[in-house]
């Protein structure tokens, strides 16, 4: 306390004691008996000038713990402008890469207005916090930051099954356009060579070009906000084009054309969100999918008298179920992206006569499947991805008649590249390519999407 402050508290108890003597004396009965009272009582009470002190001491405790507190609610300031900071950038990141508006963003974190019909929540008094006891501060303890929202975090230019779940009650459907070439060289050489050039036996060389181009509808319901399931329907229509030089006694030339447009595999899936979406923290979503066998089974094709194929199949002709964990992370601008999964091939008794060979028990080769990659929004509207996938497909063993027969095992590994651009509030039209890396892998592949939000 400053002396000036001092002095005027005592200033104040000297007048106090002053006028209390003069009230003394007005009420007193006149005589000298009175005059005596008055004059033997004291100027000034020392009790008094014990009570300012300890009333200054008390105002020096109290100073103390209100700058205390002002501290504490400065560094919670400070705590709640970085953490407001944060989530302003990881919004402006979602809008640049899905086109999503601020008003849906908050919808999607549960803090904007609610769809219509949903019911409304209860009232809460002005300045109470929901959900909170009666006497808890609003935000938590003292000093303590409230914690961060739960962001939703979605990618518009990543790979297909990259991105996180559709919102609870909403549906999103997807018609994309697929297209694969691959061209195959072979050459075989039976016989046995004299001298470099100079060779004795037959040769067989061959050129293939092979193209698919697959329409599919997907649409995905979210069932939770953390449990998505989505079915996707696809038709094939597959161009083959096989030239083959046989080299014997003379030189044979021929062309084999065939084309197949029909049903594919319908799939089915279910991914489930592991973990919240909190800013500086990964995603982890689990995956399920199940393939059926509804395409054209290659075993059932018509073939001719040596066994080759007069048609084209657009299935597997085989179930497989592929569990597999993704994971986003997103740090401002970019958004990386990960996964690994096995897809299992069911077995199944073929029982047939292809040629003169009978077909028994058919284990296709189960495969292993990994990618990583990263997204990055330029701007508002359009965003890009890079990334690379590998898979490495198991031998399957095939029973020929007696007999066992293992295929080689093959590894098809491409790089990926993507784009998107938003076309509206609802809508994203996407574009992806992959190029082969590998000798197994397709030549080129080619991706358009448009999923639509509803």
């Amino acid at each position: 306390m400053t002396a000036s402050r001092r002095s005027k508290l005592r200033l104040f108890a000297c007048l106090s004691v002053a006028a209390a003597g003069g009230a003394a004396a007005a009420l007193a009965p006149a005589g000298p008996a009175a005059a005596q009272v008055v004059q033997t009582a004291p100027a000034t009470d020392p009790g008094l000038y014990l009570d300012i002190e300890r009333l200054e001491r008390q105002l020096s405790v109290q100073s103390a713990k209100l700058a205390e507190q002002s501290d504490l609610l400065a560094r919670q300031a400070a705590a709640l402008d970085a953490q407001q900071a944060r989530l302003e950038a990881q919004e402006r990141m979602l809008q640049r890469l899905t086109g999503t508006g601020p008003d849906e963003l908050a919808a999607l974190r549960g803090t904007g207005p609610a769809p219509a019909g949903a019911a409304a929540p209860p009232s809460t008094p002005p300045g109470a916090t929901p959900n909170a006891a009666p006497d808890a501060p609003p935000g938590g303890p003292v000093g303590e930051a409230p914690p961060p929202p739960e962001v939703r975090v979605e990618t518009a230019a990543l790979p297909e099954g990259s991105g996180v779940l559709t919102q609870r009650g909403r549906i999103v459907l997807d018609p994309s356009l697929d297209y694969t070439h691959t061209t195959a060289n072979r050459l075989v050489f039976r016989g046995i060579e004299l001298v470099p050039g100079v060779q004795l036996g037959a040769i067989d060389a061959s050129d293939s070009d092979r193209s698919a181009t697959v329409a599919t509808l997907a649409a995905r319901y979210g069932l939770t906000d953390r449990i998505e399931l989505e079915a996707r329907v696809p038709y094939m229509r597959r161009s083959d084009r096989i030239n083959v030089v046989q080299q014997r006694e003379g030189t044979v030339t021929r062309e084999i054309l065939l084309e197949k447009s029909r049903l594919a595999d319908i799939e089915f899936t279910g991914r489930y969100q592991i973990n919240r979406a909190r800013p500086g923290r990964p995603v982890f979503v689990a995956n399920l999918r199940v393939k059926t066998d509804t395409g054209s089974n290659p075993y059932d094709i018509p073939r001719d008298e040596y066994g080759i194929a007069t048609a084209l199949a657009t299935g597997s002709g085989f179930w497989g179920v592929e569990p597999s964990l993704s994971f986003l992370f997103p740090t401002d601008p970019v958004v990386i992206y990960g996964s690994v999964g096995y897809f299992a091939h069911l077995p199944r008794d073929i029982n047939r006569v292809v040629g003169d060979v009978p077909i028994g028990r058919v284990d296709p080769g189960d495969s292993l499947a990994a990618g990583i990659g990263f997204g990055v929004a330029l701007n508002e509207r359009f965003s890009f991805s890079l990334g690379f996938k590998l898979n490495y497909i198991y031998a399957t063993s095939t029973q020929l008649g007696t007999t066992t027969q293992w295929s080689k095992p093959l590894q098809v590994g491409s790089f990926q590249f993507g784009g998107s651009y938003v076309l509206s509030p609802r809508t994203v039209l996407t574009a992806g390519f992959e190029m082969g890396a590998t000798a197994d892998a397709p030549d080129v592949r080619f991706v358009i999407r448009a999923p639509t939000r509803f």
